[in-house]
């Protein structure tokens, strides 16, 4: 028996989503700016301030990622997925101390992608090339990720139109809503998903703030909804002295999803966005208010456990079709009322939406700037590379969902997970570039080469069904993040052979960039 079709919630539900429909084209308007200028389309001008830059990156944050992974993870494998709560916690010190670094030296030389900044650091094209397409490809199964969401809150709400394209089978109101996201997106630029992030954080937050309130009242407690969840999956416990389990898992995921959200470009492309770099710094400071919300977040996979939704028939075929991604439209079906389910799924797929859109400007901003501008016409004008960032933003939405049609989602925070794998590996030309030029250029690409060719082995090894890989030193088994183990591999072949490079180059190398620059 499929989900019943609520036509309250549906009615809801479409009534907030054609509001931010609305939003996302009158955005145009919005602090008005020639849009045929990329860094007007693409970055908003570079004039958000402080409250609007606090929403945008939140975007960034409070995605499908959020709402519908990471309780997932709880209600599936258990305390594993508290992982996101120390995550969102180490990347604020980074984002304090490292990124104001990048928004100066960009803003002085008018840098729209990271690639920008390694192509002006260390004179090298083909490295900026490469910081270019990872950036791109692993924003892929991170906008697949958020159309997961709007599949399992379409599934929710018993709208099951399927339309069929080439052997593939899609829902209609994704498509519908693929559309919508397209089109304004097109019109709008980085606007439109500003202006929808305020509407997005106050329909989320009023949703989190009912969810702690009303569930735990309607269930029980929350002494009953711990003491529904399976002891083996509130603790973390190494297998054995031998076998970290477990404990190392979780450690490197935190780590490496903290160094690798602000390498992505939809988080570069927020932070540049920004009107200064003190902008940045008291975000850094007010961000945490996020990552406590996330911890309620996290809970409702618990609560999903206590309300026993796997047993629930009425949704047997949406866990049939996403597994533990349905764990939270589930429970929201259960415990609150028809309104409520409306706004709740409002909140999930809009949250969906907004991330995507910023996504799809950033790999368009890459793409534009660093391989056509670069190699195919390097003499276009303004408007024509404004253009071609229109008709790219497009296409990545498109490759988003090719790997929702072609990856496994039982779990859908791989897809982050795997993208994570792909976009640490430019940590040192960025990160590290941010603060020295010792690194040599062609050292960074062979250590790129090499932490991307480890990290995707190791994730083909797992048939991308999970992303922590386990290694064995000194016999003992160390379940690890494979971006943490493949970071490892880059930096040290990425520092090795600087050390040689350095030593048997002759000649200088350019950098146009200078100290007073970074401040």
């Amino acid at each position: 028996m499929s989900s019943p079709l609520d036509v309250v919630a549906i009615a809801v539900f479409v009534a907030l989503f054609g509001l931010v429909t609305i939003l996302g084209f009158v955005a145009a308007q919005w602090r008005r700016g020639d849009l045929s200028q990329l860094h007007e389309w693409g970055l908003g001008g570079r004039r958000f301030g402080t409250i609007i830059s606090w929403f945008l990156l939140g975007g960034d944050l409070y995605t499908a990622y959020t709402f519908v992974a990471v309780p997932a993870l709880l209600f599936g494998v258990g305390a594993m997925g508290f992982f996101a709560v120390p995550y969102t916690i180490i990347i604020w010190p980074i984002l304090f101390v490292v990124f104001p670094r990048l928004w100066s030296v960009s803003h002085r030389h008018g840098y729209v992608t990271a690639a920008d900044f390694v192509r002006g650091r260390f004179g090298s094209r083909t490295l900026s090339l490469t910081v270019a397409v990872t950036g791109i490809v692993a924003t892929m199964p991170y906008i697949a990720l958020q159309l997961v969401g709007i599949e399992v809150v379409i599934a929710g709400l018993g709208l099951h139109l399927s339309v069929s394209f080439a052997g593939f089978t899609l829902e209609l109101p994704l498509v519908i809503a693929f559309v919508i996201l397209a089109a304004y997106t097109y019109t709008s630029g980085l606007r439109a998903p500003a202006m929808i992030a305020v509407v997005k954080d106050i329909l989320i937050y009023g949703t989190v703030l009912a969810v702690a309130i009303f569930i735990p009242v309607k269930l029980g407690g929350y002494g009953h909804i711990f003491a529904s969840v399976d002891p083996a999956k509130l603790l973390l416990r190494p297998s054995s002295p031998s076998n970290w389990g477990v404990q190392s898992a979780y450690a490197t995921l935190a780590l490496g999803s903290a160094l690798a959200l602000f390498l992505y470009p939809h988080s570069v492309t927020g932070i540049l966005s920004s009107s200064g770099r003190e902008v940045i710094k008291r975000n850094a400071i007010a961000m945490p208010a996020y990552s406590f919300v996330l911890g309620l977040i996290c809970l409702m996979g618990f609560m999903a456990v206590a309300a026993g939704v796997k047993t629930m028939p009425a949704y047997a075929d949406g866990f049939k079709a996403f597994g533990p991604n349905f764990a939270v439209p589930a429970l929201l079906l259960h415990t609150f009322p028809s309104w409520m389910v409306g706004v709740a799924f409002a909140a999930i797929a809009i949250g969906a939406l907004v991330p995507a859109a910023i996504m799809s400007i950033a790999s368009a901003n890459l793409f534009t700037r660093n391989i056509y501008k670069e190699y195919f016409n390097p003499g276009c004008t303004d408007a024509q590379e404004s253009r071609m960032a229109k008709i790219v933003s497009l296409i990545v939405k498109a490759g988003g969902l090719i790997f929702i049609l072609g990856f496994p989602q039982n779990y859908a925070i791989v897809l982050q997970l795997l993208g994570g794998i792909w976009i640490i590996q430019t940590l040192p030309a960025v990160m590290l570039g941010l603060y020295t030029r010792w690194l040599h250029p062609r050292a960074l690409l062979l250590g790129w080469l090499t932490g991307i060719g480890a990290g995707t082995w190791m994730a083909s090894a797992l048939s991308f069904k999970s992303a922590t890989y386990v290694l064995h030193i000194f016999g003992t088994a160390v379940p690890c993040y494979a971006a943490v183990s493949a970071l490892i591999l880059n930096l040290t072949v990425s520092v090795v052979l600087s050390l040689v490079f350095n030593l048997v180059s002759r000649g200088t190398r350019t950098d146009e960039t200078l100290v007073e620059d970074y401040v």
